[in-house]
């Protein structure tokens, strides 16, 4: 997000919020290991019909530090300040974002709530039995066996041979432009912890009565994708969708425009159930 012209700059309580677009407010909110620069293209595909607000979440470009005490909850804060400061009452967020979204939605009632394969544990259905490993060889120095160690243990590539993930590590850690991920990587431990310590029988989210859409892709791991009709039958006002053809990475990196569309078909959607249930009063 390079274009001055385009693309404005606050600071909202400490962290930066890039902004583009007119119209109706939304605020995407990255994942895992994701600056805002990674879902320019889905806010380009927003932009002409509303004001999208990107986050860039704590520990990441000009916003504050993450601090010791981290919870899920201290992104929740962050969102809930930026939803305040602009007014917008539509959130979307992906993988980790998700599960940050959808624990805005228990905090407050928004128009729309939108989560793509938020990073939510049911029954256990979050293997994260190699967070340890990662958190050892991160904390040694490490860093291409700790991407490695993440790169198998979310099974997010479409292999799992230890040789091909490796070489895919070199590149993320040591390749061109690697810094970034470099300085990504430590905010890993405390989110995946998160995701375990969440695990219950997901009757939580019985608590979010805002209209809400969870997106998955069907080339997607089952982990991130089987919680999704579990979690329309638990919440009150919630669908959910497999999008054929698209993996994890569908909002960041690989089919933006394509999620864009499925954001914007369900947010008229919701205008136009709105405007039925206020003509039929």
């Amino acid at each position: 997000m390079q274009d001055a012209d385009v693309w404005r700059r606050q600071l909202v309580s400490g962290i930066q919020v890039l902004t583009t677009g007119t119209g109706p407010g939304l605020v995407v909110v990255p994942g895992n290991n994701r600056r805002a620069h990674h879902y320019e293209a889905l806010a380009r595909g927003l932009s002409g019909a509303h004001t999208v607000h990107v986050i860039e979440r704590r520990g990441r470009g000009a916003s504050a530090a993450r601090g010791p005490a981290y919870s899920v909850e201290t992104d929740v804060d962050d969102v809930l300040a930026v939803l305040e400061q602009t007014g917008a009452r539509v959130a979307f967020g992906h993988s980790y974002g998700g599960l940050v979204a959808l624990h805005v939605g228990l905090r407050r009632q928004l128009d729309a709530l939108i989560a793509y394969e938020p990073g939510v544990s049911i029954d256990g259905s979050f293997d994260g039995s190699w967070l340890g490993g990662f958190t050892r060889q991160l904390d040694a120095g490490r860093r291409v066996a700790a991407m490695t160690t993440f790169l198998k243990g979310t099974d997010l590539l479409p292999f799992r041979a230890v040789p091909l993930l490796w070489a895919i590590s070199l590149l993320l850690v040591r390749g061109p432009g690697s810094r970034e991920t470099r300085d990504m990587m430590p905010t890993t431990p405390g989110e995946i912890a998160e995701i375990l310590r969440l695990d219950s029988d997901g009757s939580r989210y019985a608590g979010i009565a805002s209209r809400t859409l969870l997106l998955g892709g069907a080339r997607s791991p089952a982990y991130l994708t089987g919680v999704l009709p579990r979690l329309a039958t638990i919440m009150p006002n919630a669908e959910f969708r497999i999008l054929p053809d698209l993996d994890h990475n569908a909002p960041d990196e690989n089919a933006p425009d394509t999620i864009a569309q499925e954001l914007r078909l369900h947010l008229v959607r919701g205008e136009r159930h709105h405007h039925d249930t206020l003509h039929d009063r």
